[in-house]
């Protein structure tokens, strides 16, 4: 069962654990258990995602309970009036604080290259579904897109291990704002400052992720969303909707020694 972070008769927000893919998807063949046919299944009736997180990304993820609200809560989406907060463990030691102001061309996976997407293709939904990484995605003809992620660094670590040419490897924990939804846009901005988040096989280091998985069991990628704040559609009042990393980011976080760090 999933778990269920917040509902009413209009929303459920629930936190959704690394692996799981929000919907169904032709390009995701092996994957058995979608968020959206989960929640359906746990509460009885139809949910409506109201944006998406990578497969691997965990943490708080929205959806509506009928059309109409879900209409209203991709409009805040769409115009980036959401506030949407994530953590990452990455490489190395970014700067305390930092604006990533840099365009991305959008991604097209196998099945959009087949049906001719390009050029007007819109990239502008809230995170989207990570694609399969085997079938990988391509980089399309139209021009990039403005996209920029605001990031603040809360914890660094050293350990004992060479793993690039340096007898120790550094690592901090950052909390990251992504003020437009760009396809992997945390990932490949985090990429872009050469500071990629541990675990990701497509834009990081297969080096620093194979450390991590030989020192603390973690195979999973180090990304979780923490927090949405938005405008109620409904009651118009403001609702934050917050989730603490899942317990396998959690005890990596532990093993480092920031097991507080998210609470001061």
């Amino acid at each position: 069962m999933l778990d269920i972070l917040y509902r009413d008769e209009w929303l459920i927000a629930v936190d959704k654990p690394s692996s799981l893919l929000v919907h169904r998807s032709p390009i995701a063949a092996d994957a058995e258990r979608f968020a959206v046919q989960l929640l359906r299944d746990q509460i009885g009736q139809r949910v409506y995602p109201a944006h998406r997180l990578d497969r691997g990304t965990s943490g708080v993820l929205l959806f509506a309970l009928n059309r109409e609200v879900a209409a209203a809560l991709g409009q805040q989406f769409e115009t980036h009036t959401v506030d949407k907060r994530y953590v990452a463990i990455v490489r190395g030691y970014p700067p305390e604080s930092g604006t990533i102001d840099h365009p991305l061309a959008r991604l097209l996976d196998p099945i959009e290259r087949s049906r001719g997407r390009g050029a007007g293709a819109r990239d502008d939904l809230p995170e989207d579904e990570e694609r399969s990484s085997s079938l990988g995605t391509t980089p399309s003809t139209a021009s990039a897109q403005p996209a920029l992620t605001r990031f603040r660094r809360l914890a660094t670590t050293e350990l004992p291990h060479a793993v690039d040419r340096y007898p120790t490897s550094r690592y901090a924990l950052v909390e990251l704002e992504p003020e437009s939804g760009r396809r992997h846009q945390l990932r490949r901005h985090l990429k872009h400052i050469s500071h990629p988040i541990i675990g990701d096989s497509s834009y990081g280091k297969g080096r620093h992720n194979r450390l991590f998985h030989t020192l603390f069991g973690c195979q999973r990628l180090l990304l979780a969303c923490t927090r949405l704040g938005l405008t109620h559609p409904v009651t118009r009042t403001p609702l934050i909707l917050q989730a603490a990393p899942a317990e396998d980011f959690s005890r990596v976080m532990e093993a480092l020694g920031w097991h507080d760090v998210l609470l001061e």
